[in-house]
């Protein structure tokens, strides 16, 4: 489920209890963008079994025309401190293992340690393709019409 290097992060088996049991996909990659969590609702919506994703890159979820940008964000929000998209909700095109079409609601903060540093970036993430397509087929219907 998780790992930090030279860290516990599940510090509790209640932790680790809430973080398999959500629904929703939990992931935490640390500051070099290495994936550190991944439970299970990640393994569904994404495909990847834990094993395969702990310890790659964000790469992994980033389709490749997105890569440069979502790059540069990361390591702007570690360098700052400071998300562009705190608070908000995002949807995006995602990778899914088998190659389908995914589209995601990510939600992100920055995990910082108690003197204040970034350490790493948690994201929360649900499958929002049925929603986008049906946004799409709307629009295109009313552009038509």
């Amino acid at each position: 489920m998780s790992t930090w290097p030279g860290q516990t992060l599940a510090a509790s088996r209640l932790h680790q209890m809430i973080v398999e049991q959500m629904q929703d996909a939990l992931i935490v990659a640390d500051a070099e963008g290495t994936i550190r969590v991944w439970n299970r609702g990640a393994e569904v919506l994404f495909g990847f079994a834990a094993a395969e994703a702990i310890g790659s890159g964000l790469d992994l979820l980033v389709p490749p025309r997105f890569r440069q940008a979502h790059d540069h964000g990361f390591r702007q929000a570690i360098a700052t401190g400071h998300l562009r998209t705190e608070g908000r909700v995002l949807t995006t095109r995602s990778n899914h293992k088998n190659g389908c079409r995914l589209y995601v609601d990510f939600s992100f903060s920055l995990l910082k340690d108690p003197r204040g540093q970034v350490v790493g970036v948690v994201a929360v993430a649900r499958d929002a393709t049925a929603r986008h397509l049906e946004e799409v087929a709307h629009r295109l219907q009313a552009s038509v019409a």
